[in-house]
Formats: structure tokens, C-alpha cells, sequence
């Protein structure tokens, strides 16, 4: 008989308990953008255009507004608890948090914006898993944007510091503008331009 074949891939088998945060950065092959929810690992799935659109632009829109002492990231991992590591789409933080380029993740502390991008794989998480433990991290301010007939919608939320939870704040079509946590007017139209095609 020939030699058993080996599986092509070798998926993690979690500890008793589950994963924790400083795993991530010590577990071998790991596919890239991987996320520790719950003390489980969430693996991304293929990404749209729209995704991956929408998230260059309120990556570089954003970069373009932050005033001083502000930086923004897109998909980097932050520290909410030992077993909750979640990436958001895109970030803005206090840049006193960067520490050196060597650095994998941020403090959710030091986070005052967190965007996610909704998927159709992740729109339990997005929608209702991670806004409540962004919350409870206490990050101010949290937008979810999702795709409405080929545009752009962005659902916006602020913390409550009473309930310690969010409040919808505002729903965007075509034009996002608020003041906090800086002054942000945004054209949401130029994420999905509509191109002609030659007849």
C-alpha cells in the first residue's frame, strides 16, 4: 500500500479554553488578516470590490482629516482582552500608542474610531458581535459601512457613557458628515463611481 497522504493543510487545534491574543503572533501560517474572537480564530474570506474599495477610501480619506496626535490604520489587529483580538477594517488611534515597526497590534484603549466594512461572511460579526465588544473596550466611536444596491451606506454610532453601550448616531447616503470625533465630510458616491462602458 503507498504511504498515507498528508492533509495539504494543518489547521490549529485551540488549548483548552481557547486562543488568546499573544497567540496570533506566535502561531505558525496563520492566513493573513486572521482574528481572535471569543478565543476562536476567524479566518477572512476572499474580499469584494466593494470591500476592498470602501476600505481604501476611508483609509486615505481619513488619513487626510485626523488632526495632530492622530494616526490611522487599516486592518490591524487591536487588544480588547486575552481572548478577543479583532482587526478592524480601519482605525484611528492615539499615535503615542506606536511603539516601534516591529509592533503587531494597538491597545482598543487608545482607539477612538473603529470602521468595519461589512461582508456577506461577516455581517453577525459586524453588525452585532463586534460593536459590543468595541463598546465595552470603550472605543468612542464605531461606523459600519455596508453595500445598499452598489452604494455606499455608513451607519454611525457613538458610545453612551451611561450604558457604556452604543447609540445610532446617524445613517449616510452619498454624503457622510460629522464633527467627532474630528470634522469629517466625506462624498460616499466616489467609493462606487459609475463608469460607462462603450456600447
Amino acid at each position: 500500500m503507498g504511504a498515507l497522504m498528508k492533509p495539504e493543510h494543518s489547521w490549529p487545534i485551540p488549548p483548552p479554553g481557547g486562543w488568546t491574543a499573544d497567540d496570533l503572533d506566535t502561531l505558525p501560517n496563520l492566513p493573513p488578516h486572521t482574528e481572535l474572537i471569543d478565543g476562536s480564530l476567524i479566518f477572512v474570506s476572499p474580499q469584494t470590490l466593494f470591500h476592498t474599495r470602501a476600505v481604501d477610501f476611508f483609509n486615505w480619506q481619513l488619513q487626510s482629516l485626523v488632526p495632530e496626535g492622530l494616526e490611522v490604520l487599516r486592518e490591524f489587529t487591536i487588544d480588547i482582552d486575552r481572548r478577543n483580538r479583532p482587526e478592524p477594517d480601519v482605525i484611528v488611534f492615539r499615535d503615542d500608542a506606536i511603539h516601534g515597526l516591529e509592533q503587531t497590534r494597538l491597545p482598543a484603549g487608545t482607539v477612538l474610531l473603529a470602521v468595519e466594512v461589512v461582508s456577506p461572511e461577516s455581517i453577525d460579526r459586524d453588525r452585532e458581535t463586534k460593536p459590543v465588544k468595541y463598546a465595552r473596550a470603550g472605543i468612542p466611536h464605531y461606523w459600519r459601512v455596508e453595500n445598499k444596491d452598489g452604494r455606499a451606506v455608513v451607519y454611525v454610532f457613538e458610545r453612551e457613557p451611561v450604558s457604556g453601550g452604543y447609540v445610532a448616531s446617524g445613517i449616510f447616503h452619498d454624503r457622510l458628515k460629522v464633527s467627532v470625533p474630528f470634522p469629517v465630510d466625506l462624498d460616499l458616491t466616489a467609493i462606487t463611481p459609475q463608469r460607462r462602458h462603450p456600447e
